[in-house]
């Protein structure tokens, strides 16, 4: 119990610059109290029967720290939830080594059914401030979840999913963002400031095929006319067309 128990307050110290002492972890982290108490006291008394108990006893503890763990959750090892506030794991989430969560983050089901209906997370994903994983989805090892996201549907590895309902980021922008990360150890928020809705940057790059598209039309316009071939006014609703704008209203 103490290995793990030093093991934890080492996950703190690796992903919270915040972090002074062992002993302000110890105190003052309420991530590390719900995970302590769920690992040690309720999910234990789960696993023997006692279901009330440890309901009422993590209900106890949802009040002291602002999380929310049920008894029934599986937590694997090194998981680190930071800040906290508002955090809820649902009954049947599975969450694997090496995971982070951070405040206002929900693994929720969205069925009234008996059996799996919460979400599993495979070693090393991050969800960011705010984000909902809701049912029986899988998001895959070293998986990012934007800050505010709502995933409904599985996560493939090493992927970033953002937005409402969340989509995935593919392309440079995600592998710069992975490369990034591993410099860092984590990806904070599991999101970064220059981070665009994959819709929006499909929407550049429709805009900017139309601008280069418009372009040649202009020059196949210009040319049919110095050949003597009258073509109205195709070269004024040419103009009309203003990819430039368009890209400043998506951003």
């Amino acid at each position: 119990m103490f290995a793990r128990l030093r093991e934890d307050i080492a996950v703190v110290f690796d992903r919270d610059p915040a972090a002074r002492s062992s002993w302000e972890v110890v105190t003052c982290y309420p991530g590390f109290h719900a995970l302590v108490w769920h690992r040690t006291v309720t999910n234990r008394l789960w696993r023997r029967g006692w279901r009330w108990l440890a309901r009422w006893l993590a209900h106890g503890s949802r009040w002291l720290t602002g999380i929310e763990i049920h008894p029934g959750a599986t937590i694997g090892r090194r998981v680190f939830i930071d800040h906290g506030m508002g955090v809820v794991i649902g009954e049947t989430a599975e969450i694997d080594d090496d995971c982070t969560l951070y405040h206002g983050v929900t693994l929720g089901g969205t069925s009234w059914n008996k059996g799996k209906r919460h979400p599993t997370l495979r070693p090393g994903v991050v969800i960011g401030a705010g984000a909902k994983v809701l049912g029986p989805i899988t998001v895959g090892a070293g998986a990012k979840i934007g800050s505010n996201a709502v995933v409904v549907r599985d996560v493939p590895p090493g992927a970033t999913a953002v937005g409402i309902p969340a989509r995935i980021v593919v392309g440079d922008e995600a592998k710069r963002r992975e490369d990034q990360a591993v410099k860092m150890g984590f990806s904070a928020y599991a999101i970064s400031a220059d981070m665009n809705d994959p819709m929006v940057q499909a929407i550049h790059r429709l805009v900017d095929h139309a601008a280069a598209t418009d372009a040649r039309l202009e020059a196949l316009i210009l040319q049919l006319q110095s050949d003597g071939v009258e073509c109205g006014d195709a070269k004024a609703t040419a103009e009309r067309f203003d990819p430039q704008r368009l890209n400043e209203m998506l951003d």
